[in-house]
């Protein structure tokens, strides 16, 4: 198993619990991929992801072996699930409550109400047909794409979902609202398929939790679980390049060297990157890097990490929205470039609300990111750039949301779209692999078994289902699902 983000690590877990000897290389010098943990000056941050929704596809990890996740982690609800703020200084708590979920929309537009009520019977239909009956189904050949279209098209499915929002809700600002969670997982709202709607009663059924110790403790517990079961996990040891013997994998060279023999492989690394390089020496790895270079990709991210003199001020929520003053326009240049936006519209987790142990007594740790354009969309020297914008975000920070920020600063530091590349091996600095546009999603989207190394399988954000927590621990069952079945292994019913 090559990567231990969460697609990994969950796959990984699937497949030891299935009796299958597993060897998980992780290139880094602790688990976790994207997941990855800082420490400094006493503060702990988590790298992302941040915002866990659907806890049962993770407790689902633990069950395959008749174990409990709350004996290796504890996860704690989060209220509002965001707070969004716009710079005219209206305010949205974005509740799992029917009833003052509804009293905020009618201050703004009575008739909205009645209009919610619709989109989230429409977000209901979404998810059962997209996410309970879909999410963890390789799609391998054109036939089961054909399948499932008449329920895809019935849902609309075509429509952008900025647009059935807008169908449904009339306010500006309801409608950012209800539209901007394909941002968390790479998606322009003005062109992502409506079936991303599905989010919202992802988020209603489930909320929206927090690790206590952060992400990392999520990461540690499913580390745990994974060698408790026997599996081993090596550190340190990125991979070169995946081996053949004809057309079957035989294996994985490490970049010391080591060769790891095995019988089957499985790729939790960037999609393009593992085409491109670890089997680039091959014509078929040559091939694929092309066709998927040739995909749109999502945008990528500049993350701030940063530790404070203070306490987290008491109107600041857990997870916090900064909406800029531009919403369409801003995030067409995100995605298209060709420049660095003027402007920003910001995510801020502010952990130390929920769990203050992440920073010493009286301190406060955060994690605040803009999303910005890939490197193939504009070509930014993030080395000069990179400080500069920092700046800004922390003057807009301490304006908007935590007063004498700059004046308590302990610690910072930034993780650019150039990083992503260096430190992940995300094409372009993707900050979510391939963007996820209708056509580019279920067969079209990255398969969970390459077509023709029958052995190599894939799992993650670039295959199918897509990127988020559930969607990469999504992938890992279809992928694992794909493994059992070439094996005559039984199938796991969760």
């Amino acid at each position: 198993m090559i990567g231990s983000g969460f697609g990994g690590l969950a796959l990984a877990i699937r497949l030891q619990s299935a009796g299958i000897a597993t060897t998980l290389v992780e290139a880094r010098d602790k688990p976790g991929g994207r997941a990855y943990v800082y420490e400094d000056e006493g503060f702990v941050f988590d790298a992302g992801p941040t915002v866990i929704t659907d806890p049962a596809c993770l407790e689902a990890l633990f069950a395959l072996s008749g174990r409990t996740m709350a004996d290796y982690v504890t996860l704690v609800p989060v209220s509002p699930f965001y707070q969004l703020r716009w710079p005219d200084g209206d305010v949205f708590d974005y509740v799992n409550d029917q009833a003052a979920l509804e009293r905020q929309i009618a201050a703004r537009n009575p008739a909205d109400v009645e209009g919610y009520r619709r989109f989230l019977a429409y977000s209901e239909a979404l998810f059962v047909e997209g996410y309970e009956k879909l999410g963890a189904v390789p799609f391998l050949d054109f036939k089961s794409m054909v399948r499932v279209a008449p329920q895809l098209m019935r849902l609309q499915s075509w429509r952008t979902l900025y647009a059935k929002v807008a169908g449904f809700i009339a306010e500006e600002h309801l409608r950012e609202a209800f539209s901007f969670h394909t941002l968390l997982v790479g998606g322009n709202p003005f062109a992502t398929s409506a079936i991303y709607g599905l989010i919202h009663a992802l988020e209603r059924r489930g909320g929206v939790w927090f690790a206590l110790g952060g992400t990392g403790a999520l990461i540690a517990g499913l580390v745990r679980l994974f060698q408790d079961l026997g599996g081993t996990v090596r550190l340190n040891a990125p991979v070169a390049a995946i081996t053949l013997e004809g057309e079957r994998a035989s294996g994985v060279r490490l970049a010391s060297g080591e060769e790891i023999a095995a019988d089957l492989v499985a790729s939790n690394a960037d999609i393009v990157h593992t085409y491109k390089h670890l089997l680039g020496h091959t014509a078929r790895g040559q091939k694929e890097a092309r066709r998927l270079s040739a995909k749109r990709f999502s945008n990528s991210l500049f993350v701030i990490y940063f530790g404070l003199a203070r306490e987290v001020p008491d109107d600041l929520e857990h997870h916090v929205i900064l909406f800029g003053e531009r919403y369409r326009e801003l995030i067409g240049e995100i995605f298209a470039g060709p420049a660095l936006p003027a402007d920003f519209s910001l995510y801020l987790h502010a952990p130390s609300k929920t769990d203050p142990s992440l920073a010493p007594p009286g301190h406060s740790a955060y994690y605040v990111l803009a999303p910005v354009p890939h490197l193939g969309a504009a070509a930014i020297d993030w080395a000069v750039e990179g400080p500069i914008y920092r700046d800004k975000i922390l003057a807009a920070l301490e304006a908007r949301a935590i007063p004498r920020l700059r004046e308590t600063l302990v610690t910072s530091r930034i993780f650019t779209p150039q990083d992503f590349v260096t430190e992940l091996g995300a094409h372009l600095g993707s900050a979510f692999s391939l963007e996820p546009i209708l056509t580019q999603s279920a067969y079209f989207r990255g398969h969970n078994r390459d077509d023709r190394i029958a052995n190599l399988y894939l799992v993650g954000a670039g295959t199918h289902p897509g990127a988020g927590v559930p969607g990469v621990v999504g992938s890992a069952r279809a992928t694992a699902g794909l493994v059992l079945g070439d094996l005559g292994l039984p199938q796991a019913d969760r």
